[in-house]
């Protein structure tokens, strides 16, 4: 039996979230926090290349890098704090992405 949980990437997308004990078990975003920097940087050359291949335009990308530029400061500033419900790195910074950014976060991942 599913129990209603945070609103992890995983209730977003079934009508009732994970268990608490395997949204534990699944999240590695306690670890993998330390990969921020890095998803940063990859999201960035992503959303560029997505551009350069005109599968969104320019300004799209444009807004996706300072978008994940203000995610890289709010985390400087020890303001992007994820928790379990974000699962891991990629998953906390595209929910801070579309936070920002609204529907064109959701691009990056195309």
């Amino acid at each position: 039996m599913a129990v209603e949980s945070s609103s992890s990437t995983w209730s977003q997308r079934f009508e009732e979230g994970l268990h608490p004990a395997i949204e534990r078990f699944n999240a590695s975003i306690g670890f993998d926090i330390n990969l921020l920097q890095q998803d940063l940087d990859g999201s960035i050359a992503h959303a560029r290349m997505l551009a350069s291949t005109g599968v969104i335009t320019a300004q799209e990308a444009e807004q996706l890098v300072v978008g994940l530029e203000q995610v890289r400061s709010e985390a400087a500033a020890g303001q992007f704090n994820p928790g379990l419900e974000d699962e891991d790195v990629h998953f906390a910074v595209e929910r801070r992405l579309i936070a920002i950014l609204g529907p064109l976060g959701k691009k990056l991942h195309t």
